[in-house]
């Protein structure tokens, strides 16, 4: 048992970081790109969370009700589905507004 992961590092990053964090991933670009709130993205990671506890669970006979894991899991997948969030919104940005908006990197947009 780590910090990070329960069962092992291979679990963790497989289920957490590439499964999950891939529906995170385009769950951010999705609210993004329908101009939604930097709240929702938020919000639904809590819930996806649950569904990647239970998968830890059903799968690799994780721990359930485990409040530490549910917290590290559910942060890498908020952290993944902000960051699609943002580069989608500077993309739309700079794309739908030429005139008024460059590009100042994968996170900011500048004034022209």
């Amino acid at each position: 048992m780590g910090i990070l992961w329960e069962n092992s590092f291979g679990t963790f990053l497989g289920l957490t970081v590439i499964v999950a964090g891939a529906a995170a991933f385009m769950a951010g670009r999705a609210l993004a790109s329908k101009w939604r709130s930097p709240l929702q993205p938020v919000l639904y990671m809590l819930l996806l969370g649950l569904a990647d506890r239970f998968f830890h669970f059903a799968l690799f006979e994780g721990t359930l009700l485990s409040l530490h894991y549910y917290i590290v899991d559910t942060a890498v997948l908020i952290a993944i589905s902000l960051i699609a969030y943002r580069i989608t919104r500077v993309r739309q940005m700079v794309t739908q507004y030429p005139w008024l908006y460059a590009p100042s990197g994968p996170f900011a947009w500048k004034d022209k």
